[in-house]
């Protein structure tokens, strides 16, 4: 009988001799430039094994010289560091580091440092901040992984804790401010993303509420009827039997499905897969197989135990045997009627048997493993472990408290996760306990969860608290399902962010700091994230004033460009720090000039997020732009068809076969005002032939003379298109073209955003505030008055306006400093 796939872990744990420099104790490995091991062993025993953080040290041996000074000590030096070591065990006064560069931070052993932030276990019954644990960044340049206590893989693909004894294991990260150098050494010891599934892209429903099978298909009709796709099904704890006798402990765990409420479970699934939706079931492991489930009698027998007896087989992570039959007995049978995977809901803490082995790292190594066997590729849902984590997705980070503290803080949160390299977060979206009912809260937190790893939105199971879109009022409602539509539509983007986190170690939500780690600003916005290449997104995470009905957020636009907000259209300068208002249904993403934006064209794509037959491209001119669209038949999984491997760039191979990837790309010059979007290639099946094109010009008015050409290998025609002004630009309508061919948007040269008059939003912004009509009478014409720009608000200034009010008009009226000072327009005019 061939290995099962769970253990199938191939690892490369052991170093390349040339980067170590070692002594009888102590022992040093220069795993890259910026990244040193450092052991202590009183024994003199290193471990090779690897651990759950360090998977892969054979790396290729970095540029460093050494210098033995006998019993003065050693000296390691790369370009990024100088150690000085007295060959004793490790102390402030014998191992010391020097940063070079930029940063030139000392660090003694032992020494505390700041920390950016990493990511916890758990949000459970978090009401608002809570401590982020530490990641790999610093903005003094350095940062410790102590490694010393962490759990291990022998070879054989099995766990093992760690030797006793007097030892240290630890690995300093000396990258300054390059941070993501660091984040990048992180993943190459400890292995990349994994690349999801396209449907994990998607809107997951969720909810902790007792369904039968006909409540949740008509929820699944409402859903269908209200044009609100989805891709994933979970189903919480109560799938299970829960109330079961007394003499088996609490119903918390459980593997029989409850068929009062599903009574024939693989038809059940059936129907939500013939809706092209996947499956996950929630299991709280801890209480292992009792005498009541239906699989009991196997797995007892399996054990060795006399199913008569009723006695349990306790959960035990630490014994191979039941780890066997926790598997392939009763997680397998599960699937094969249909459970594509699995919400593993942990939360007994971290001991078992074994001191230093982990429960929560042995179920989300396996379960990610063996749910990958053969073609699939592997998800799992499970909570964050610790350093390493990043390679079982996806996180489920707990039951938040429904309150605005809470939402306030996610963003940051979500963002800061990405310093110890942990992209995949899934929230519970609304928030998920206590707290209160607030329709716009959860608008916000949906609109949130659009712009987060993973939109699965959740509650408890108060009968009052629902996530349904229309148990919200009218403006609410209309708002969620908007957000929800757009979230499947942003799945092109999405999917190639995903595959470049595999392929790249660019995780989709980062800190804004990671860019511009010089500037003190970039440090000030901690909610404020880059989404994928394109985007950056400052998250309305309080409530709107009563009296302009605006939220507000305070953000901060990176030098060098101009910025646009992808649904206003309003144009920003950049290099600055302001405040964005905006209504219920808006939120601030903004797109500097060059970027280029791919989306599923339909108003509302279907479920399971197939490869679209038509794409609308969002592009903002101004500088030149590329992006490459990646797209897949979403089979395979090892992804080391010549792009990247899973294995040799750092990453944990699976088994199975290899992804293969289609390219699109789009490329836009600046100077000829050139827009050309593929072929695609390779050519495959999961590819539609034929596409439809709309280019979304957000902010530009073309030319007249604008022409598009449609050229394959043999021969190039003129394309036949039709233009269209839209509230936030132009829209370019291209007919079905074959993918094999390129699409040549010619703009004219040097195109460049528009200078909009700013009239028509301050006009709604006036007309909308519950105010003093006299009082907006006044403002109106002192914003339309012929008079310099600086003029005009200082009449604005002097009026005693509230100040959201005023903020609002700001914004607007100093967004753009090409705004003309000295605008004057017709009143009838400017209300069109």
């Amino acid at each position: 009988m061939s290995k099962p796939a769970r253990y199938d872990f191939k690892t490369r744990p052991i170093a390349h001799p040339d980067a170590i420099v070692a002594g009888e104790k102590y022992r040093f490995t220069i795993l890259t430039d910026g990244l040193l091991r450092f052991e202590w062993a009183e024994d003199g025993i290193f471990e090779d094994r690897a651990s759950t953080f360090a998977v892969r040290r054979e790396l290729t041996v970095p540029d460093y010289y050494t210098w033995d000074r006998g019993q003065e000590g050693i000296e390691i030096v790369t370009k990024r560091f100088h150690v000085l070591y007295n060959k004793k065990k490790f102390s402030s006064e014998g191992f010391v580091v020097q940063l070079k560069g930029n940063v030139t931070t000392k660090w003694a052993y032992g020494q505390s440092v700041s920390n950016l932030g990493g990511t916890v276990r758990t949000l459970d019954m978090v009401d608002g901040r809570t401590n982020m644990g530490e990641g790999v960044l610093s903005r003094e340049g350095v940062a410790v992984i102590d490694d010393s206590k962490s759990m291990l893989f022998e070879s054989n693909g099995w766990i093992a804790p760690r030797r006793s004894g007097d030892r240290s294991d630890g690995y300093i990260f000396l990258y300054g401010h390059d941070y993501r150098e660091a984040v990048r050494a992180f993943y190459a010891v400890s292995g990349s993303q994994p690349l999801l599934p396209r449907f994990a892209m998607g809107n997951w429903w969720s909810r902790y509420h007792p369904y039968d099978r006909d409540e949740y298909i008509a929820l699944m009709n409402h859903l269908d009827r209200d044009d609100v796709p989805l891709n994933v099904a979970v189903i919480d704890m109560d799938w299970h039997l829960v109330q079961i006798p007394s003499r088996f402990g609490s119903g918390w765990t459980g593997y029989t499905w409850n068929t009062a409420l599903f009574p024939n479970p693989p038809a059940f699934l059936q129907e939500l897969h013939d809706r092209n939706l996947k499956v996950t079931l929630n299991v709280h492991p801890a209480d292992g197989i009792r005498g009541h489930e239906k699989q009991y009698p196997e797995v007892a027998r399996y054990m060795g135990i006399d199913p008569a007896t009723e006695d349990p087989v306790e959960f035990d992570c630490t014994y191979k045997r039941f780890i066997d039959a926790y598997f392939d007995i009763v997680h397998h049978e599960h699937e094969a009627d249909g459970v594509d995977f699995w919400w593993i809901d942990w939360q007994q803490g971290r001991n078992s048997k074994i001191p230093g082995i982990d429960p929560l790292w042995v179920l989300n190594h396996f379960h990610f493993l063996d749910i990958g066997r053969g073609q699939q590729r592997p998800l799992i849902f499970s909570r964050f472990g610790g350093p390493g984590a990043q390679r079982y997705q996806v996180g489920f980070s707990g039951d938040t408290v429904m309150t605005w503290n809470s939402l306030n803080f996610q963003p940051e949160f979500t963002a800061t996760a990405s310093n110890i390299g942990y992209a995949w977060w899934s929230h519970d979206i609304g928030g998920h306990m206590h707290g209160y009912k607030d329709d716009e809260l959860t608008t916000r937190w949906v609109q949130l969860g659009c712009f987060s790893p993973i939109l699965r939105l959740h509650s408890s199971n108060n009968v009052f608290n629902t996530r349904e879109p229309w148990e919200f009022n009218i403006e609410a409602c209309k708002v969620m399902e908007d957000y929800l539509r757009l979230r499947h539509r942003l799945i092109p983007y999405l999917y190639t962010m995903n595959a470049l986190s595999a392929s790249d170690d660019e995780p989709l939500v980062q800190p804004m700091y990671w860019d511009y780690p010089e500037l003190d600003e970039a440090y000030k916005v901690p909610n404020q994230f880059r989404f994928g290449t394109e985007l950056i997104v400052a998250p309305i995470t309080s409530p709107r004033a009563n009296s302009t009905h605006l939220g507000a957020v305070k953000a901060w636009l990176p030098p060098k460009k101009r910025f646009v907000d992808i649904f206003t259209g309003v144009v920003y300068d950049g290099d600055r720090e302001l405040i964005l208002h905006r209504p219920l249904s808006g939120y601030p993403v903004l797109a500097p000039e060059g970027a280029i934006v791919p989306l599923d064209a339909a108003y509302r794509p279907p479920n399971g997020a197939p490869n679209p037959t038509a794409l609308e491209v969002i592009v903002v001119v101004g500088a030149d732009g590329s992006f490459n669209l990646i797209e897949d038949n979403g089979t395979g999984t090892r992804v080391d068809d010549g792009d990247f491997s899973m294995v040799e760039e750092g990453g944990i191979e699976s088994g199975g076969e290899n992804v293969r990837f289609s390219y699109t790309p789009i490329t836009f010059k600046q100077d000829a005002g050139v827009l050309k979007i593929g072929p695609t290639s390779p050519d495959d099946p999961c590819i539609p032939t034929l596409r439809e094109w709309r280019i979304r010009l957000i902010s530009h008015t073309p030319k007249p003379e604008l022409r598009c050409v449609m050229t394959s290998s043999k021969k190039a025609r003129l394309a036949q298109f039709a233009t269209q002004p839209v509230d936030n630009g132009t829209l370019i309508t291209i007919g079905s073209v074959p993918t094999n061919n390129s699409i040549i948007l010619e703009l004219g040269p040097n195109p460049q955003l528009d200078v909009i008059n700013p009239n028509s939003k301050l006009w709604t912004i006036l007309r909308d505030t519950n105010y003093f009509y006299d009082h907006k009478h006044n403002a109106w014409f002192a914003v339309i008055a012929d008079q310099p720009l600086n003029t005009r608000i200082s009449r604005l200034q002097s009026m005693g306006l509230p100040q959201e009010l005023l903020d609002a008009m700001l914004e607007i009226l100093l967004a753009d400093s090409r705004y003309s000072s000295t605008y004057s327009e017709d009143l009838e005019l400017s209300l069109r």
